[in-house]
């Protein structure tokens, strides 16, 4: 299968990126971000776009892939409703009208959040602007669109944009997943959930951290 990948340059991005490159069935990963991701390998291309809402501008370098890993994301953390709303929403709509006009038949796959507000009426921003994406995604006419919502997770070896707290993680992990089983996954485990849909699916549009662990075990 063929891939766009965005978000290459954080945490969840590459982990991803990292897992699907060794994955036998993906053939091409295109990596769409804004600087280069520093990682070289024979199946991935960059595509380094300056402004992701004018992404429609290059619809020709967009054709002839099987699924968008839309990984790209931001916290929240000091940031203004409306200014996080351009991250969160605006920005992978931008992304998705381009790809469906030029790849209708696409599988999309939205790394999404824990505690994401499916009403979009709730009082925590963040988790209303999450809602508004997955349903605004999930309406339209993909061949597939799953919203993930992977919790906290360890960092896929190799990693290099790893923070503090999740190099913490990383060793912590064993103890976290043992207290709190429901609560998060390997990003390696993302990562091939990820692929497994586009060739498998799954019987929910919006995958919680079990969900993600069981879709990654599918042959």
């Amino acid at each position: 299968m063929k891939i766009i990948l965005t978000g290459a340059t954080g945490l969840v991005g590459e982990g991803v990126l990292l897992t699907i490159l060794n994955d036998k069935r993906v053939e091409v990963v295109l990596s769409v971000s804004r600087k280069t991701s520093g990682i070289v390998h024979p199946k991935m291309k960059e595509l380094l776009v300056a402004d992701f809402m004018q992404i429609h501008e290059l619809k020709d370098e967009l054709m002839g892939y099987d699924a968008l890993f839309y990984c790209a994301g931001i916290s929240s953390l000091g940031m203004t409703e409306e200014a996080y709303t351009k991250v969160t929403y605006d920005t992978p709509m931008a992304v998705a009208k381009a790809l469906l006009s030029v790849n209708p038949n696409m599988v999309i796959n939205h790394i999404s959040g824990g505690e994401t507000d499916s009403t979009e009426k709730g009082k925590v921003m963040w988790a209303r602007v999450k809602g508004k994406i997955e349903n605004a995604l999930m309406a339209m006419p993909f061949k597939a669109v799953y919203n993930l919502r992977p919790g906290f997770m360890k960092p896929a070896a190799g990693q290099l944009n790893v923070h503090s707290y999740y190099k913490a993680i990383r060793f912590a992990y064993p103890f976290l997943k043992l207290c709190f089983p429901s609560y998060g996954c390997e990003l390696k485990e993302l990562g091939t959930a990820m692929v497994n849909l586009v060739e498998h699916g799954y019987d929910k549009k919006v995958l919680e951290v079990k969900d993600i662990i069981m879709a990654s075990r599918k042959a």
